[in-house]
């Protein structure tokens, strides 16, 4: 038995193992296996198989694995009855939530918008660490989500939450969380494939020139800031990405964009627009934290400074969030209203330019 086993990413739409197309949001979230059968092996049922391979994982995480579509055999989505045969072609997408310690259930107040028996919709708020992890064991909306299911005497498939997907502490809006397994493996799917509904609204130093536009370039870690992400045009590092934008309203020195993500990288808004010339307003880690050079305005570095007051963080909302329900089978769609520092920004702005 052969085997690649590419931690934390996410299989590409053919099920194929191409790294320049894994999506890094959810980095931490998903385990992807791709095993080729060794000749030896004797015929046998494919959930068997894989619990054997796979042996920290349960009957029921491959059962509902299997009926999720995520278990593909020689390129097709197989039941959890398939007999395996020797040289098969296996690749299995398994989650994998990130779980470096136990989940202390902590009573903190969060905006849960929409609930049923399989998921969770989280309009969160800037400032919240979305998971523990180094520097923040506690104190996060797992932790959070972990205290409002035992409350409820909510019980799950999962021993811990169900993360499909994450956005920055910093940054503010929806996120889904899976409560069982089947549906932590259905959404999870529906990320990898690009098929969800999701739109960011941003604001960026500058005028941009074009209403709107696309921004292609590799991103990969910077090689000298490591809590930095850059981006490498010629493709000799980092991962495809790409965003496409579009104006909603111009400030004369910001600009308000709704943003369209075809990849998900690792602060991939943030590093984009820094890229062409337009840092996120406010972004301490992309040095979006300074007004504007070449702006001679009276007060105008007084007035920057008490907009970075009212918002202490860059300016990166997720707006949108649309996917397909795991048990219904029916579209569904959120929207977050512009949160309170930022819609403040925006009327500082418009009567700053109008006065």
């Amino acid at each position: 038995m052969s085997t690649t086993n590419e931690d934390d990413e996410l299989l590409n739409d053919d099920f194929s193992l191409d790294p320049t197309l894994l999506e890094d949001e959810n980095k931490g979230l998903y385990e992807h296996l791709n095993i080729i059968v060794d000749k030896n092996t004797e015929p046998q049922r494919i959930d068997k198989f894989l619990l054997i391979y796979r042996q920290n994982s349960s009957r029921n995480k491959i059962s509902q694995t299997c009926r999720a579509g995520n278990v593909i055999v020689n390129g097709k989505a197989v039941k959890q009855n398939y007999r395996v045969k020797p040289g098969d072609e296996i690749s299995v997408l398994l989650t994998h939530p990130p779980r470096e310690n136990v989940i202390i259930p902590q009573d903190i107040p969060i905006n849960i918008i929409y609930e049923d028996d399989d998921l969770v919709v989280v309009d969160k708020n800037a400032g919240m660490v979305v998971h523990p992890g180094f520097g923040n064991w506690d104190g996060t909306l797992v932790n959070a989500l972990a205290f409002h299911f035992e409350k409820n005497n909510q019980k799950s498939d999962l021993d811990r939450v169900g993360l499909v997907h994450r956005i920055d502490k910093d940054t503010s809006g929806l996120l889904v969380i899976a409560k069982n397994e089947f549906a932590l493996s259905f959404l999870a799917k529906q990320f990898f494939e690009r098929t969800t509904k999701r739109l960011y609204w941003a604001f960026v130093w500058g005028n941009l020139q074009e209403n709107e536009g696309t921004i292609i370039g590799h991103i990969g870690r910077h090689p000298k800031n490591r809590m930095q992400m850059s981006v490498y045009e010629d493709g000799s590092h980092g991962k495809h990405a790409v965003t496409h934008y579009k104006v909603i309203e111009r400030f004369r020195y910001m600009t308000w964009v709704e943003c369209k993500l075809e990849t998900g990288r690792t602060h991939q808004i943030r590093a984009h627009f820094r890229h062409i010339g337009h840092t996120l307003f406010n972004d301490e880690r992309y040095e979006g934290h300074v007004p504007l050079r070449g702006v001679n305005i009276p007060k105008y570095k007084q007035f920057i400074q008490n907009m970075f007051e009212v918002l202490p963080r860059h300016a990166l909302h997720a707006h949108t969030l649309g996917f397909v329900h795991p048990t219904t089978r029916k579209e569904m769609y959120f929207e977050s209203p512009m949160p309170m520092d930022m819609e403040n920004v925006v009327k500082k702005w418009r009567n700053y330019l109008e006065n």
